[in-house]
């Protein structure tokens, strides 16, 4: 390679850094180093995938639903949930032009365990708790991971952000009144959210993932801030979650599971027993309680449905 290129794309890099330093949008034909692109493509490959997926755990409660209220109203919450699916797949889409891919390319990743998705949305949904938990924690946890994207350098996912998080948020509200509903109810409906909330918590904590790279060998992180992609790294996101809902969850007379839990008034944050690190790592390889099952549903829903998606290519054709 020539010093004249070398220096060009020195240039060009330095030029990016200092328009995303500024506070420019990148849009998808602008020109983006190597190592922005492909922090972008796995964010919101994954993000993409863990809306559709994450639709499945609820989706479960839809004939179960206690109510004809409620199942209206957790049907339209996976509607939602796939709608931002497929809205975040096509920002990715665009990205991933480069590499003559695209979204049906990301789905057979996923088929072949290649694209990873939350690992809250491989646990199992047990009792109706567990349909307001998600909305109300696992969704909550959601917004604040996901407003602190809001101002993302990256101008196609920022904007469609806007709109996620604005739906998140009735999301959110949606499950907090199915938990408040249980909690104004009988002793064993208040001792279902309980249990519930052993069963998720540690699940919740890994929500965010591990502290440092260190943890996983991994960086991801530190790029996403150092693009500004994101501002907060996964502990501070943590800790913001907990700010937020440890005295929302200790209101209802529930009891965080983790004898260790505390405030530190002198660091200004919360000391808590780490969960299983080990574990995680099982989760999002699919080895989780629904991994396979939810992986099955995805697959064969895709197949079956094929002949749609040709007869849209043959009337774009």
């Amino acid at each position: 390679m020539s010093n004249l290129t070398m220096v060009s794309e020195e240039e060009k890099l330095a030029q990016f850094i200092e328009r995303i330093e500024e506070g420019d949008k990148i849009e998808a034909d602008d020109w983006m180093p190597e190592e922005y692109r492909m922090a972008l493509i796995k964010l919101i490959s994954m993000h993409g995938i863990s809306e559709i997926m994450g639709a499945l755990p609820e989706k479960e409660w839809v004939p179960k639903a206690p109510s004809l209220q409620r199942k209206l109203g957790i049907m339209a919450k996976v509607q939602d949930e796939m709608g931002h699916g497929q809205l975040l797949l096509r920002v990715a889409e665009d990205l991933l032009k480069p590499y003559g891919k695209n979204r049906g390319d990301l789905m057979q990743d996923l088929f072949n365990g290649d694209l990873k998705f939350h690992n809250v949305f491989h646990m199992d949904t047990k009792t109706w708790a567990d349909a307001g938990l998600i909305g109300w924690l696992v969704d909550g946890a959601a917004i604040i991971t996901q407003t602190n994207m809001l101002g993302a350098s990256y101008g196609p996912y920022s904007r469609a952000l806007q709109r996620i998080c604005a739906e998140e948020v009735f999301h959110a509200q949606h499950g907090e009144a199915i938990i408040m509903a249980l909690a104004e109810g009988t002793e064993e409906q208040k001792a279902m959210i309980q249990e519930a909330l052993n069963r998720w918590w540690d699940a919740l904590l890994m929500f965010f993932g591990p502290a440092s790279s260190a943890t996983t060998g991994a960086s991801k992180q530190d790029v996403t801030i150092k693009y500004k992609i994101r501002t907060k790294t996964n502990e501070e996101l943590r800790q913001n979650f907990f700010d937020k809902y440890i005295p929302r969850i200790k209101s209802l007379g529930l009891t965080i599971p983790d004898p260790t839990m505390h405030y530190d008034e002198e660091n200004k944050t919360w000391v808590y027993q780490q969960p299983d690190w080990t574990e995680f790592k099982k989760i999002i390889k699919n080895q989780g309680p629904r991994s396979q099952a939810r992986l099955n549903l995805r697959r064969s829903s895709y197949q079956n449905n094929a002949w749609v998606r040709d007869a849209l290519a043959a009337t774009v054709n």
